[in-house]
């Protein structure tokens, strides 16, 4: 097999992780880590853009990798319109909208932007992004909200979701398109979408609209009290943005969106710790629940993914609420980087055909 040099941009809220694959193979992996002080000088997600790509070309440089040899450079997708499930060659309608921001701004949207330019500057390279958390499936019932100034959107972890769908899919000797999944992504935000054959047809908004709260999100709050909040005069725009996205969930209840640190009190005996713990897994299962009535009840397994899928008590503590439903399966921590350059390497080796963005 020709062999093709792959590298993966992932920028996340304080952390940028980069990765280069020779074909399948993993040959480099680096988390930068960025401190607060850092992210605040700058007043816009797009501001930070020469910042972080500066710093990977340094550790590629650190690292003796030939950027030369890369062929392919794929970047998190970001809030950019809705669009169908796939790898988009990157164009400038999509360099546009991620500049934009088009659904908001989020550090997801510099990957593509940063990609684009690595690769522009190198002799053979192309730019994708694959699988962005706008990806948008739902069926037309699902975006009824219960008033039509306030559409249901479609804001997930599609990259991770569809990556572990088809995981398990190859698990049980299957094909994605063949199976009908609900897959939950517990993280710093929390998503939990149904999956019908090779489709999400219904996941929870899981930026800053409904479902389970996380580590750092609020997710679905009391209608009537939120507006309120908006009219009494203590809190601005931005505030109240920030403590739904951000500064809510474990950080409004314990002052930590560390879930590990959370577990640890809540199993040592911390009765406030505990609460918020169990109240979290609640929620995560009964919106499993709900997920299974999308599904009509035909659910050929529930996967449960992501950083806290390591936590087992929290895993127990859901499958004891959903085990009725189907078979669970735990497929711990994410592996998006090579979800990234896998997709990339699918349209190298003409699997799939990298779609156009408009």
């Amino acid at each position: 097999m020709e062999e093709e040099f792959l590298l993966a941009i992932n920028p996340g809220s304080t952390s940028t992780k980069i990765a280069v694959f020779r074909n399948t193979k993993e040959i480099f992996l680096k988390n930068i880590k960025h401190s607060c002080d850092q992210i605040e000088q700058f007043e816009k997600i797009t501001d930070q853009y020469e910042f972080r790509r500066d710093i990977i070309l340094k550790e590629l440089e650190a690292a003796d990798i030939n950027v030369k040899n890369i062929q392919v450079v794929v970047g998190r997708g970001g809030l950019v319109k809705p669009i169908k499930s796939g790898v988009y060659e990157i164009n400038e309608p999509l360099v546009k909208d991620l500049k934009i921001g088009v659904l908001g701004q989020h550090a997801s949207n510099l990957g593509g932007l940063i990609a684009n330019e690595i690769a522009r500057s190198l002799p053979k390279a192309r730019a994708f992004i694959a699988d962005p958390v706008v990806v948008d499936e739902l069926e037309d019932i699902a975006r009824v909200s219960g008033h039509p100034d306030f559409e249901r959107i479609s804001i997930f972890h599609a990259l991770n979701q569809k990556a572990i769908a088809r995981q398990h899919a190859r698990a049980v000797a299957q094909t994605y398109e063949a199976l009908n999944l609900i897959v939950a992504h517990l993280g710093g935000g929390i998503s939990v979408g149904a999956h019908c054959r090779g489709r999400v047809i219904d996941v929870n908004q899981a930026l800053n609209g409904d479902g389970p709260f996380s580590p750092e999100r609020t997710g679905t709050l009391p209608v009537g009290a939120l507006v309120k909040a908006c009219f009494s005069g203590k809190y601005t725009e931005k505030e109240l943005l920030k403590m739904i996205t951000g500064k809510g969930g474990l950080v409004a209840y314990l002052g930590t969106n560390d879930a590990y640190e959370v577990e640890k009190k809540a199993m040592g005996g911390d009765a406030k710790a505990k609460l918020i713990y169990d109240a979290m897994a609640y929620q995560v299962a009964k919106e499993i629940g709900a997920m299974g009535t999308v599904l009509k009840g035909n659910v050929d397994a529930i996967l449960l993914t992501g950083g806290i899928a390591y936590g087992k008590p929290f895993v127990d503590a859901v499958t004891e609420r959903i085990r009725h439903i189907s078979p669970v399966y735990v497929y711990p921590g994410e592996d998006e980087m090579r979800a990234l350059a896998m997709n990339g390497l699918m349209v190298m080796k003409g699997e799939v055909e990298a779609l156009s963005y408009s």
